[in-house]
């Protein structure tokens, strides 16, 4: 059976999250931001990957930031940009 997955945060943490989800310049740092507290707030990361944030994710996707921020933190986050198929180039 599969592991329910949470997040439990500091005040500071939390904090930290909201600032970035509401201020950073970066889009994938906003996106990333909103999914972390939405599951420090309940819901599962499944839900939050399908319908929770503006474009639906694979849940491996926001379990993989899960994974991330839990190890990292949220500097952890903003250096593991990964969006999509690395170019080569030519």
């Amino acid at each position: 059976m599969a592991r329910l997955r949470t997040l439990v945060l500091t005040s500071k943490a939390q904090h930290e999250l909201e600032q970035a989800r509401d201020h950073d310049e970066r889009p994938y740092v906003r996106e990333r931001a909103a999914a972390l507290l939405k599951i420090a707030a309940g819901q599962t990361a499944h839900a939050v990957a399908r319908q929770g944030l503006l474009q639906a994710r694979d849940p491996a996707t926001v379990y993989g930031w899960l994974d991330i921020y839990e190890t990292d933190g949220l500097a952890g986050l903003i250096a593991s940009q990964h969006d999509g198929v690395r170019r080569r180039s030519l």
